[in-house]
């Protein structure tokens, strides 16, 4: 077993606060700050005064869409607190984070409707194998006892929940809570240490009873307890937090605290239980891999771009020490700090230098990336946690209102990828379109306010255009005469192409059966460069797809012919023999996989076919107890705003996956409105 800290330095930590929307968060973080003296006074959420949510758009949408970084001291210890947004729309901000962090709180509450979100985020943290502490939020809203609130917990975590405080109730209200660690019970103050108190006579038996409840679960790793508690010996009450410590430290028990973090409730415990029993950098080098040597190491927890001061790396200092000026080395990548800051929300103290533990800003590595890891030694080293983004769920195509701007959107967009590695962005060379895609509608939305407000570039957006294509049902065989003259050398090129239809997924292919040379070699390129080119938009308007050209007669003149010539020639017959083929509309459909809670499943099935998809089947999500996964084809043309509504009916948490399968044709009033679009584009 591992060791209890006890009255130890315990050395800078750096903790993620984590939950579902909505469950406290950023109260918690002021909370924090207040207690510890960061900050004079809790401001609430929505006052415009919290270090949290300190962006225009968190504020205009009461809503956490970036992490916070806020270190404060607690006990002669440095901490450094990062609130991670809740909504899945912002999850990925949390992930460089927590590849850093030795510690993660995650904040819940006793919300039926709030569980599935609680179960994405548990089970990413047990994918990274970070250590968490389950803080039970607003205790004092709710009236559902504690031991059925545990077992809806439960159900979300793969490790056993361990309760180590219960409340304690005055006429149905809590007022305080019970500490079964120390046996003691304390009294709420509001934005105030709480008050050592007897524990209530009513109440001593619920106490022993989750006492010897939580001292079990210890006990399955630790058979010294197993052994005292079969014997009915009283355990000492070091060797209790010494197991507390270190089966929080290997992952064995997630522990539960529970306070109000609105009224500063339940803050000290937390912050005591942060000090003495989670784990520090050197537990989080070993889960990164990562053995200390000679140089300086330091992990990329995120990228802020300030509208002053230029680009900070926010980072993490695995092992060493780091000072301004200092030379550090990514893979692939150098720079050398130019400032080098503690932040407190938005607020930036400069410092000289940063030790192990630490977690700070870094002014101007321009060349550095959110998940990189730096070293001082020259070459640098491959990412401990390099970051693998989702697929994107949402897309709009972008563009400045005003052309002057084309050049500054360019480099914003830049930056605001730079901060955010969930985005991307692609350039559509068939439609010409800048295409932005992210992981929901609210996510994109910010993406535009912050490029209207913080870049002052007003922008337009529109779904994006659809990948249409066309092709042919039968063939044809067509001449093409292009023939003019106009004084001097005239224009003459003729030819005869035979044109079928091509197997879907088959391509263009041209070809020529030319013989006794009516059509001379060095004109045929020139004939496919012209068929090519007709080909780029059929008669319906799109690029056309599985058809095959074949070049088998023509003629020519000895002066008047030319490579443009028969180009025209080529553009001609392809223009008059397409007509005659019955041209058809195809659409990319995509192949599906959405992942929802199973209670939505049937809803999920239902939304499917009122997009024109086709479900396949839906079975159990392999590993992911109450979820499902649910295959279908949809058109892509029906997948645009498809996360909207399927958020809407699963509380917010479904995601897909999605890749192309097939072309298939588009016929009567989609077709329609498909053309029409295209037209009105044009």
């Amino acid at each position: 077993m591992g060791t209890r800290a006890g009255g130890r330095r315990s050395g800078p930590k750096c903790v993620a606060i984590v939950g579902p929307f909505a469950s406290g968060k950023t109260t918690l973080l002021e909370a924090i700050l207040a207690r510890t003296g960061a900050i004079a006074r809790q401001n609430a959420v929505g006052s415009g005064g919290t270090v949290g949510d300190h962006a225009p758009e968190a504020r205009a949408h009461a809503m956490s869409t970036e992490a916070t970084v806020a270190t404060t001291d607690f006990m002669d210890d440095s901490i450094t607190f990062v609130d991670c947004p809740g909504s899945v729309e912002f999850a990925f901000e949390a992930e460089p984070v927590l590849a850093a962090s030795d510690v993660a709180v995650v904040v819940v509450e006793a919300d039926e409707k709030k569980m599935p979100a609680l179960q994405l985020i548990m089970r990413r943290l047990d994918a990274l194998g970070v250590p968490r502490i389950l803080f039970l939020n607003k205790i004092d809203k709710s009236d559902a006892a504690v031991r059925d609130t545990l077992k809806m917990l439960q159900a979300t975590s793969a490790t056993p929940l361990l309760l180590r405080q219960i409340p304690l109730r005055k006429d149905g209200i809590v007022v305080g809570s019970i500490d079964l660690a120390l046996e003691r019970a304390y009294v709420y103050r509001e934005h105030a240490p709480s008050e050592i108190t007897e524990t209530p006579d009513d109440d001593k038996a619920r106490q022993v009873e989750a006492r010897f409840s939580m001292l079990e679960t210890l006990a399955d790793h630790d058979d010294a307890l197993m052994e005292q508690l079969l014997e009915e010996i009283e355990p000492a009450r070091d060797a209790v937090f010494d197991d507390l410590a270190a089966d929080l430290r290997d992952g064995s028990v997630t522990p539960v605290l529970i306070g109000a973090a609105e009224k500063g409730h339940g803050v000290l415990r937390l912050l005591k239980a942060i000090r003495h029993d989670a784990p520090d950098v050197e537990a989080t080098r070993a889960r990164l891999g990562l053995e200390a040597g000679d140089d300086a190491v330091l992990q990329v927890v995120k990228t802020i771009h300030t509208p002053h001061g230029g680009k900070l790396s926010v980072a993490r200092v695995l092992a060493g020490s780091v000072a301004d000026a200092t030379e550090l080395h990514a893979a692939g990548a150098s720079g050398k700090v130019s400032g080098l800051y503690t932040l407190l929300g938005k607020e930036q103290t400069k410092r000289t230098h940063a030790e192990t533990g630490e977690t700070v800003a870094l002014g101007k590595l321009d060349a550095i990336a959110t998940g990189d890891t730096l070293t001082t030694a020259r070459g640098g080293i491959a990412a401990l946690a390099p970051l693998a983004p989702p697929q994107p769920v949402y897309a709009v195509a972008l563009r400045p209102k005003e052309r002057k701007d084309e050049v500054k959107l360019s480099a914003a967009l830049h930056k605001l990828l730079e901060e955010d590695a969930s985005l991307s962005l692609e350039q559509n060379q068939d439609s010409g379109e800048t295409v932005l895609s992210g992981h929901g509608e609210m996510h994109l939305r910010v993406v535009q306010e912050r490029l209207e407000g913080k870049y002052q570039i007003p922008v337009e957006s529109q779904p994006p255009g659809v990948p249409y294509r066309e092709t042919i049902r039968k063939g044809t065989t067509q001449r093409g005469r292009h023939k003019k003259q106009s004084g001097g050398h005239g224009q003459f090129g003729d030819v005869v192409l035979d044109i079928k239809p091509l197997p879907r997924g088959a391509g263009i292919e041209f070809t020529d059966t030319i013989t006794g040379g009516v059509v001379p070699k060095q004109y045929i390129p020139s004939v496919e460069a012209g068929v090519r080119d007709y080909l780029k938009a059929g008669p319906l308007g799109f690029p056309v797809v599985d058809i095959a050209v074949n070049l088998a007669d023509g003629s020519y003149h000895t002066v008047d012919s030319s490579d443009m010539a028969f180009q025209m020639a080529a553009r001609l017959a392809m223009k008059e023999g397409m007509a005659a083929c019955s041209p058809v509309l195809l659409e990319p459909v995509l192949k599906v996989e959405i992942y929802t809670p199973s209670d939505a499943t049937a809803k999920v099935t239902a939304i499917v076919p009122q997009r024109r998809g086709q479900i396949l089947g839906f079975d159990a999500r392999p590993g992911w107890p109450g979820w499902d996964v649910v295959e279908a084809m949809l058109p892509q043309a029906e997948i645009g705003d498809l996360i909207v509504e399927l958020r809407s009916a699963t509380a917010g948490v479904a995601s897909y996956s999605a890749r192309f399968d097939h072309m298939a044709e588009l016929v009567g009033r989609h077709a329609d409105l498909a053309m029409s679009a295209a037209g009105k584009a044009a």
